[in-house]
């Protein structure tokens, strides 16, 4: 079970990835944000998540922007 301490909320999270809430709203709303938790209705992240989220959108070069992961 993950302890509350690596779960933040949307603003400490789009403030983790270096977003506005507002971005992160809208790529959670399209499904191309990192991966969720909704309790009650309270939206959370894992660190871990938000981190491999990162991992996939890391670019070596401008011309691999076309391809990206969902």
């Amino acid at each position: 079970m993950t302890p509350p301490s690596s779960l933040l909320d949307t603003q400490k999270a789009a403030d983790w990835l270096g977003l506005s809430t507002s971005t992160l709203n809208k790529l959670r709303l399209t499904g191309r944000g990192p991966a969720f938790l909704k309790l009650g209705r309270r939206v959370v992240y894992r660190v871990e998540d938000l981190a491999s989220w990162t991992e996939v959108h890391r670019h070596k070069s401008t011309s691999e922007y076309g391809v990206q992961p969902g």
